[in-house]
């Protein structure tokens, strides 16, 4: 069992922590990848999360399961690269996707690839990506952990620090605000139930 692992890695021992990595490396990518949709961003940032484990093994309390503090890393990271590369580029590229009057897209969807999706579903889970990143922060947050990698809400609540009632209606808001984005490209919102 992982949990094993902590005294193991609390001593440096290198071969606990090449498991550990083993183990969570897809994880944390597939969790970056959904979060900053770019490849080599969701990369760094993985490489990142596990230098932060190392890092701060010894500051890991066990109130939570090893894997909730590597999502809460992980998840943090995304956020503090999004906040950065916003800062960077303060334009409201996504502020709307489609035309009101005619459904039709106004900005080709950004040409990002999940590497979770199958290949006849990849145009419309563009355009899923570019309406959740338009989604706030906590919302995003919520809808990925909940929907992309699956988690229950009791996890979420913990990594995300809310109550399991805060992450239901960050997640009502998120399929809301979703539906209504995608609602004329995905034939009134059957995508997103």
């Amino acid at each position: 069992m992982l949990s094993d692992l902590i005294p193991a890695l609390r001593s440096g021992d290198g071969q606990a922590f090449r498991q550990l990595v083993a183990h969570y490396q897809q994880q944390v990518f597939n969790t970056a990848i959904s979060m900053v949709q770019d490849h080599g961003m969701a990369e760094d940032i993985t490489q990142e999360v596990f230098i932060t484990v190392y890092r701060s093994i010894l500051s890991f309390n066990e109130k939570s399961s090893i894997s909730t503090w590597i999502y809460r890393i992980t998840v943090n990271k995304c956020l503090d690269h999004l906040r950065a590369k916003k800062r960077q580029k303060r334009s409201g590229i996504f502020s709307q996707l489609f035309h009101t009057d005619t459904g039709e897209p106004l900005h080709e969807p950004p040409d990002f690839q999940h590497p979770g999706i199958q290949l006849e579903l990849k145009e419309k889970a563009q355009y899923l990506f570019a309406a959740i990143a338009t989604l706030p922060e906590n919302q995003k947050t919520a809808f990925i952990l909940a929907h992309i990698e699956d988690l229950p809400q009791k996890d979420i609540a913990e990594i995300m620090g809310l109550s399991v009632k805060a992450v239901e209606s960050l997640l009502q808001r998120a399929k809301i605000s979703l539906r209504k984005q995608l609602e004329s490209y995905y034939n009134e919102g059957k995508m997103i139930k």
